[in-house]
């Protein structure tokens, strides 16, 4: 008797048996492999692969989550790991292994699903549909890939752990029993036309490591003697403050620059005389102990705001575009009064470093406002934009000898400014006089800057007494330096703007 062949189960092509996968037709299969590409493990469900599907999809909601975390709830743990330059090293390998687990996700999922014995059409028409899906994916994590590796180079680019400082603290003692971490901030303006580099800004900023809470202290570029502590080299050299022989070059602003070139090796070995200089000086006038610097180059500072897309500023007056008031050569135009004004990096740059007709205190009122909008510009999504032009641009312009190893620190430091106040105190002509500084003075009001003196109760109203000069005592303490709030301090002044407006064109351009 012969024993005939079973027929085979209805559907089947007798490769083993039918999932629900292959019942669905051709459409359904592309719809469930393009909902597979958007949340991984769909399209493993839809084919019957349950447990595959279930491990995908839990691993796929695990990353998800804590990728939300990490943007909301977790952000201090993800900018701290932002500034590790070995976590970002193996972040760009995770993002390619996981960017190529993803499309074999989608691949596989897709030939699970696919109807078998299709047309030749549709075979062309699905594989474009994949490739799409994969391009999806691979596209992304490539541009992910390139920021983190970005990102790394700009860390290792502009923070070093090699770099020689004749001013460094110890990096252990930054954080450890340490109050308060001082940050000399510095705008070299030199350029075209100028020899070798002149810091026109100089602020220091004074940050509580507990609380956050941050004050800013300017200082004039005028100013003179600047002094040294007396551990240092530099007052024998310097024992009446800093002198390079002529007034206009012994200014704060020409330290930066004269004073290497004067004494090359006093301090030793360091990659930035210049700014040991100054971290040592300014240290010495203000009573505070300089940790680091950062210089921004303003010649490239209008490249940082181009990057950002530009920046939104109040004028409360006319500002001059170039004009060198020494030569009397006229400023080329004017920034007219307004509010809310939006300024490319020319115009920016121009904003703040016009001086032409203005005193040296207005130009430093502008550029804290300055760097205020910029602070504001770089929200998060402007930064993820622009990251690329930044970054480039952020590695061209910034000095610093700030260590990657206190990066972490820097940033749990900055969570807490965010949430502080940032105050401001300026050393213009009505607190000091800058070609004759009382720098005990300025020590002075430093601190109570910084620790502010308790407020005594009330007392009865003391009898008039006459002038010192008529009774022969001595003159009254001056005023406490002004301490205002860096935002307010920028704030439109319309009353002020109106009457310039009102005045017509400015004197300067009119003669």
């Amino acid at each position: 008797m012969t024993v005939g062949t079973a027929p085979p189960m209805p559907g089947s092509d007798g490769q083993g048996p039918e999932t629900p996968g292959r019942r669905r037709g051709f459409g359904a299969a592309l719809g469930w492999t393009a909902l597979g590409a958007l949340v991984p493990g769909a399209g493993y469900l839809a084919a019957g692969r349950r447990r595959l599907g279930a491990i995908v999809l839990a691993v796929f909601l695990l990353l998800a989550a804590g990728a939300a975390w990490l943007a909301t709830g977790g952000q201090r743990l993800a900018a701290r790991t932002a500034v590790d330059s070995d976590v970002l090293l193996w972040a760009t390998a995770g993002i390619g292994v996981l960017a190529l687990l993803w499309i074999v996700v989608v691949v596989t999922g897709y030939r699970m699903l696919v109807p078998r014995g299709m047309p030749r059409g549709r075979h062309v028409l699905g594989a474009s549909v994949v490739a799409l899906l994969v391009a999806g994916i691979a596209v992304p994590a490539a541009l992910a890939g390139h920021v983190v590796v970005t990102s790394r180079d700009l860390i290792d680019g502009v923070f070093a752990d090699d770099r020689r400082s004749a001013t460094l603290p110890e990096a252990q003692d930054l954080f450890g029993n340490r109050e308060r971490v001082n940050v000399l901030l510095l705008g070299g303006d030199g350029g075209e036309g100028r020899e070798g580099v002149r810091t026109d800004t100089v602020i220091v900023a004074s940050t509580d490591t507990e609380t956050g809470d941050t004050v800013l202290f300017s200082l004039p570029r005028n100013l003179e003697d600047l002094p040294f502590p007396a551990t240092s080299p530099l007052a024998e050299v310097y024992p009446e403050g800093f002198d390079a022989g002529s007034e206009s070059e012994s200014l704060l602003n020409a330290v930066y620059r004269n004073g290497p070139a004067a004494h090359p090796d006093i301090l030793g070995a360091t990659d930035d005389p210049g700014a040991d200089f100054l971290k040592l000086g300014v240290g010495e006038a203000l009573g505070l102990r300089i940790d680091y610097y950062v210089l921004v180059n303003l010649e490239g500072f209008s490249r940082l705001v181009d990057a950002l897309g530009g920046i939104t500023v109040n004028v409360n007056y006319y500002v001059p575009i170039n004009g060198i008031p020494d030569t009397r050569q006229l400023p080329d135009d004017y920034i007219a009064p307004g509010p809310n004004q939006e300024m490319d990096g020319a115009t920016a740059l121009a904003f703040a470093r016009g001086r032409f007709g203005l005193s040296d205190y207005d130009r430093m009122a502008r550029q804290r406002c300055t760097i205020d909008a910029i602070v504001e510009a770089a929200d998060p999504v402007t930064l993820l934009q622009r990251y690329q032009e930044l970054a480039a641009t952020t590695e061209d312009i910034v000095s610093t000898d700030i260590p990657r190893s206190v990066l972490d620190d820097f940033v749990d430091l900055a969570f807490l400014v965010k949430d502080a106040g940032i105050r401001s105190v300026v050393f213009d002509d009505t607190v000091i006089d800058p070609a004759y500084p009382d720098y005990d003075r300025m020590r002075r009001l430093v601190q109570d800057a910084i620790d502010p003196p308790a407020v005594e109760p009330s007392a009865p109203p003391a009898q008039e007494t006459p002038p010192a000069d008529q009774v022969g005592g001595p003159a009254p303490e001056a005023p406490p330096a002004p301490v205002d709030d860096v935002t307010d301090a920028c704030a439109y002044d319309r009353a002020r703007a109106e009457e310039a407006l009102a005045q017509g064109e400015p004197p300067t351009r009119q003669g």
